[in-house]
């Protein structure tokens, strides 16, 4: 033990009792006060409960991590619920560090979050709850290096997008498998909004509810649902997420002041979307927020290897995004952010101390010229495009001065080694960034100021065969920045850090459409890599050790 771990364990551990208590107030679940405990010797009856949905963990710190699980009660009628959560330093629970009473109850749709705090830097730690008896499955967590110690190496996953009837979620057993990573950062489109039969149709994929998911109780049986999945659970189990939410969260192209799936039969817009966050922080393994109760944009520090940047695209600022890129308004200043959360993000960026700079956010960031890609395939009937049109003003593309304000903001305050990874389009993408939107003639004149990752999604659909492979071909071809497409395989992304270069290696599943493929992967590795000091990515370098 270093000197700077023995000081932070002698600061949070009372010498005369073993077991640390958390700090709960950061959870979902009150923690017990004492005057509501029975008197020593007293009988208490227990509730007979289930742990259906599984354990999860997340948004990891160096002294602590979020820890979560749902109790299922055989009677609904049960106001609350006494549950004890116990966090060890072995699998056996033989060196417990950390046990908290917590109550939970319908008012939070029985779930449990703590934030188990008191804990030793970069570690694993197991945790489990209970219910008199009943236990629920054994999760794993990690904690972060401290911030500033000298970190070798991160390696993490990036996935997107999992519409549960488009078929079975073998990617996030793939990512399970993998049992060396540091966390899982989540992107968006956790869960769809969609009724049966409207967006995917496995026939072993039935959703709950039926209908479109539209207050409360319908969003947290969209959650439960999802939590039921063996796939899902495994991969919660053993790999803290660091998530953010997109837009199917709420309902289709969200913004701040609406949808574009919600109109007014559907009742207000504000009461749907604080219903949908509410479910959200309920059922996702995330720190309460601290700028506002609906605010989701945040940070971490992974020694003094990577500072991420975790931001919200989606509904904390954004204007309604324009229907029509031709239309002169796309030119004004537009939010997208916010400006709160746009000063914050440059903040953020300028006094970044870490090697690298890596951006979790939702839509994809680069420059993409598509007319010039509908000149050169005048063969490919126009719904082949469709899924690229219908979300391109979706993206950075329809908030361009947006955009270029925080490019010159990189450029201008000499910003390095930054990384953009995005979810959202169902398909993989790396590109480099540039400011200009005269791409043709960038790589030439100019360097690039970053780097972009966008992650193929879980389950989501891509583009059709025969019109993906060829896209593929075309888009490079009108966007030279754009180094690697692949728009129809399903699949995530590996990344592998080290101060020397961020290495982004696509992993793509057999397929999805039974239950049987699930965890296997296919032979396609595709690796893209960028060097530190750099922003040129380059193709093809070997994948990485675990």
């Amino acid at each position: 033990m270093n000197r700077r771990h023995f000081l932070r364990a002698m600061s949070t551990v009372s010498i005369a009792v073993p077991i640390l208590t958390a700090c709960g107030s950061n959870g979902n679940s009150k923690r017990v006060p004492e005057s509501s405990k029975p008197p020593a010797g007293s009988p208490v009856a227990v509730p007979a409960v289930s742990f259906a949905h599984g354990v999860a963990s997340g948004d990891p710190l160096d002294d602590r991590v979020i820890l979560w699980t749902r109790l299922t009660p055989d009677e609904a009628s049960i106001e609350s619920i006494h549950v004890l959560c116990e966090v060890a330093e072995d699998p056996a629970f033989e060196h417990i560090v950390l046990a908290e009473n917590l109550i939970t109850g319908p008012e939070r749709d029985y779930t449990v979050k703590i934030d188990a705090a008191g804990l030793m830097s970069e570690r694993h730690y197991w945790y489990r709850f209970s219910v008199g008896p009943r236990q629920s499955p054994v999760g794993r967590a990690l904690t972060l290096p401290m911030p500033g110690q000298y970190a070798k190496h991160l390696r993490f996953a990036v996935c997107s997008c999992s519409s549960y009837p488009h078929g079975y979620f073998s990617v996030y057993r793939m990512i399970a498998n993998r049992t060396d990573l540091d966390f899982v950062l989540h992107l968006g489109d956790y869960i769809y909004e969609y009724g049966e039969g409207e967006y995917g149709d496995n026939a072993g994929r039935t959703l709950d509810p039926k209908h479109e998911i539209l207050v409360l109780d319908d969003y947290r049986r969209r959650y439960a649902l999802y939590r039921r999945d063996v796939d899902l659970q495994a991969v919660h189990q053993i790999h803290p997420f660091i998530t953010v939410w997109d837009d199917h969260e709420t309902a289709d192209n969200s913004y701040k002041d609406g949808a574009n799936n919600h109109n007014e039969g559907e009742g207000d817009w504000h009461e749907r979307k604080a219903q949908a966050i509410q479910a959200y922080f309920e059922w996702m393994p995330i720190r309460p927020p601290t700028v506002s109760e609906d605010s989701i944009y945040r940070s971490f520090r992974y020694g003094d290897l990577a500072d991420f940047v975790m931001l919200d695209t989606r509904i904390e600022g954004r204007i309604k995004q324009l229907d029509n890129p031709a239309d002169p308004a796309r030119a004004d200043a537009r939010d997208l952010l916010g400006q709160a959360q746009k000063d914050w993000f440059k903040h953020k960026l300028a006094t970044a101390q870490n090697t690298w700079k890596i951006v979790g956010q939702q839509v994809m960031f680069a420059q993409l010229q598509l007319l010039e890609i509908q000149r050169l395939l005048p063969g490919v009937p126009t719904e082949d495009f469709s899924p690229l049109v219908a979300i391109n003003m979706d993206q950075w593309d329809g908030y361009p001065s947006e955009r270029e304000e925080i490019l010159d903001f990189v450029e201008d305050n000499a910003i390095k080694n930054m990384v953009v990874l995005t979810g959202d389009i169902h398909s993989s993408w790396a590109n480099e960034l540039y400011k200009s939107s005269a791409i043709l003639t960038s790589g030439i004149f100019e360097e690039p100021l970053g780097v972009e990752f966008v992650t193929p999604s879980v389950t989501s659909p891509g583009f059709p065969d025969g019109a993906a492979e060829l896209l593929a071909e075309a888009i490079p071809v009108a966007n030279p920045h754009m180094k690697y497409i692949e728009l129809k395989t399903h699949g995530f992304i590996l990344m592998d850090v080290t101060h020397q270069r961020a290495q982004a290696e696509y992993y793509y599943a057999q397929g999805i459409d039974t239950a049987e493929q699930s965890g296997l992967e296919s032979g396609t590795v595709k690796v893209m890599t960028v060097n530190a000091g750099s922003s040129r990515l380059v193709a093809d370098m070997p994948v990485s050790g675990r």
